[in-house]
Order: C-alpha cells, then structure tokens, then sequence
C-alpha cells in the first residue's frame, strides 16, 4: 500500500486498453464505416432510420436514404432531407413542445375541429364552411396529415384549385378557412409555422369579375323590358323597388306587411331571411348592426309596394319563420321567395333581354341593382353619411369608394358645376 494515497500498486498489462479498443469497436456503424448516433440505425436495404419518443409520448420513426447532405442518393430512390436534418427538426420540436406528427390529424380533420367551435355564426358563415368541407372531403388534399404539408404544398394545392376551374373568389374562400384552422394547429403546439401565411394573389391570378354598376340608360332599358314582357312582367315592381332603395336582397327577401309604413313613406328594415344548407328558412339580424335602418320610399316605390300587396295572392296557410309571417312575396309553394331563387329569375330575365336585343345587357344581380342605386345616389350629390345610413353600411369607406368608381363625364359633370359656382 502506498505511504501517500493508502491504494495498491497493481502491474499495468495493457488489458484496460484492450477494453477501450473493445467498446470503440462495439459502436454501430453504416455501411461506409461511419459511426451512428443514438437512435440512429442503417437497415438492410441501405436506407436509414431514427427511432425516438415525440412529446404526446408515441414511438416515431425517420427514415431517410442519406445520412447527411453529402451523401449520393441511390438510383430509383426518393430524394428527401438527410436523416440527421430531419432529426435536427425532431429534436428542435421536442425542446419546444411541438407535437411533430401532428397527432396524425389530417387536413380535413383539422378544419373541421377547427368549424366545430365556431359556434354562433351566421347562416353565410355556415355555407362557406360547408363549401369549404365539401372540397377538402373530395380532393386528396383533405387526407394529408397537417404536418407534412409545407408552404410549397399549399401555394401548389390553391394553383391546383384554379387550374380545377375554380374561381379566385371561390380558392380565396377555402383559404380564409383553412389559415386560421392551421393558426389553430400552432396555437396548439401541433405545428411550428402555418403553411398558408401567403398573400394569395402572390400565387394566383385574381379573375374574378368587379361588381359593377349599370348605367341610367341601362337600368331604364331593363325595366322598360320588365314592363312590356308578357312573361317576366310579374318581376318589375320587385326588380324597380331594388333598383331604387338598395336593399339587400336577403332584407327584400325577409319583408313583411308590417315592415311597411305608406303613410310615411318608410320601409323599416331590422332583419334579413336566408335560407340555410338544409334547406331550413330562418330569420336573421341584419348583416351588420347599422343594417337596422329606415329606408325613405320615394312615390314610384310606394306605387311598386301597394301593387304587390294588392297582387299578393292569399295562401292556405300563411308561414311563419320564427314568429315572422305576411312576407311580401311567395313562391309556389307558398313559401318565401328567397335570394337564391331571385338570383337565377335575374339570370334568367338577363338570357331573355339579350336573346331579343342586339345590344348585350351585362350581368345584372340583385346585387348589382344594390350597387347601381348607390352610385346613382353618389352621381347626384347625396352626402356620403346620408348615403351610409340609407345603405346600412357599416363602414363610411365602403360608401366612399363608390365615389372612386364614378366615371370620367361624372367627375367632368361635378367638377364644371363647382367650379362654375365660384
């Protein structure tokens, strides 16, 4: 035993590096003699893998043909990111909390948690989510899991959409949709980064036709075509009344006798009728809360008013839509006429005109005779706040930027008559 530190003096016989050389031995190695990591192994068809627990506490696997970036990819072989780039990411969501794999939720599964709590939206809300599932519930873009898809998929699948035929306004609806339900996925530590944060007009073209209003001359030649039609002569007061109080169509369609004052002159407007995906009628609030207006009705609307009233057949049995009844104008079946029926009897009065007169009429919606009114108001010098109220616009920039859309005589016509003032 040694005097100083009390140990005992054994021979060396070189055995400790013998053991040393043997753990170094025992590491696994690939093919090319390189020395694997934990987790990592190299399997018989040369392609390589990862074992490791994710934070939800499940067995995950990576696979990958390379190693690392340098390395060749084998013939008929699938390109994807080296092993340990792929570990780097795992090990990277680990540390903060990200569940890699998504929990396996797939695309339409994800929207779908995501609709689920969206409760008490309106009945528009409602069909643009149904829209929404219904594509994701056909294309196999709904069955991808949420973490497999990357910016380049997303930008790929909406350029997919519009090549399918689908309109800019349509693809801009399934993304409005689908962003905030991945914004849910981060929020929810499923994913790192949202794949749909673009601009979408970054990624297609926007071909969506501008909503734009008929001239006077237009709107009178329409009407007088209204009027003398044998047909379609039963839609002119309707067709007038929205050329010339910018009602909604969902307002139109939702009035009821009592919503109409002849004696002033006023048409109280305080909730609108839709009729939801189930084909269920429901009345709603207005669309906004500045929806709830009075709108004035000048002597050619009053005539149009009591011309329906009188020609308002008497039904069997009068609906009722949740404690509303006397709803201005019935279908067939006795029933509301909704804006979904009104907006293909405006296709079809549009096909007629054109199909009689050489010269086209454009398309014209019960929208469009909304925006008409509210340029023709602008054109004759309406003050904007005025025109906001009548409108139930909630914002006075949405009124405003009719003024902008007015054309070059109508500037020309203003301008002469102030500067002609002074």
């Amino acid at each position: 035993m040694s005097p100083v530190h009390g140990t005992i003096d054994i021979p060396y016989r070189g055995s400790f590096q013998r053991e040393r050389s043997d753990i170094v031995s025992t590491k696994r190695r690939d093919n090319k003699n390189r020395i694997l990591q934990n987790g990592e192994s190299q399997r018989k068809d040369g392609r390589y893998m990862y074992k490791y627990i994710d934070c939800a506490g499940n067995t995950k696997y990576l696979y990958s043909w390379r190693l690392v970036r340098t390395d060749p990819i084998p013939k008929g072989c699938k390109d994807t990111a080296p092993l340990r780039e792929k570990i780097k990411i795992v090990q990277r969501d680990k540390e903060d909390g990200i569940i890699s794999s998504g929990y396996d939720i797939t695309v339409l599964e994800l929207v779908e948690k995501y609709v689920a709590q969206k409760v008490g939206v309106k009945q528009n809300t409602k069909r643009a989510y149904s829209f929404v599932l219904g594509i994701l519930r056909k294309d196999p873009f709904g069955s991808r899991r949420i973490d497999r898809v990357k910016h380049s998929d997303a930008r790929e699948w909406l350029i997919k959409l519009q090549q399918d035929g689908r309109g800019y306004s349509s693809i801009s609806l399934v993304k409005n949709v689908i962003k905030p339900a991945f914004e849910m996925a981060v929020a929810d530590d499923l994913l790192r980064k949202n794949p749909f944060s673009f601009q979408l007009t970054s990624v297609i073209v926007n071909d969506s036709i501008p909503r734009e209003a008929i001239s006077e001359q237009q709107e009178e030649q329409f009407l007088a075509f209204l009027r003398e039609d044998s047909y379609y002569n039963k839609y002119y007061d309707a067709v007038y009344i929205l050329f010339h109080t910018g009602l909604r169509i969902s307002e139109f369609a939702g009035l009821t006798i009592s919503d109409l004052d002849m004696n002033a002159g006023a048409i109280k407007v305080d909730h609108q009728l839709q009729r939801n995906c189930g084909g269920e009628y429901v009345v709603m609030d207005t669309k906004t809360d500045c929806g709830t207006r009075i709108i004035p009705m000048t002597d050619e609307v009053k005539e149009c008013f009591l011309r329906i009233l009188k020609n308002r057949p008497k039904p069997k049995v009068e609906p009722v839509i949740d404690g509303k009844m006397g709803f201005l104008i019935l279908d067939q079946d006795e029933m509301p006429v909704v804006s979904g029926q009104w907006n293909r009897r405006f296709h079809k009065m549009c096909a007629r005109y054109n199909k009689l007169y050489e010269r086209q009429m454009p398309v014209i919606t019960p929208h469009i005779c909304r925006h008409t009114f509210c340029s023709n108001m602008a054109k004759a010098g309406m003050n904007p706040k005025t025109l906001q109220k009548i409108m139930g616009h909630s914002n006075i920039g949405v009124t405003l930027n009719v003024y902008t859309h007015l054309g070059f005589e109508d500037t020309k016509k203003e301008m002469l008559s102030v500067c002609g003032g002074l």
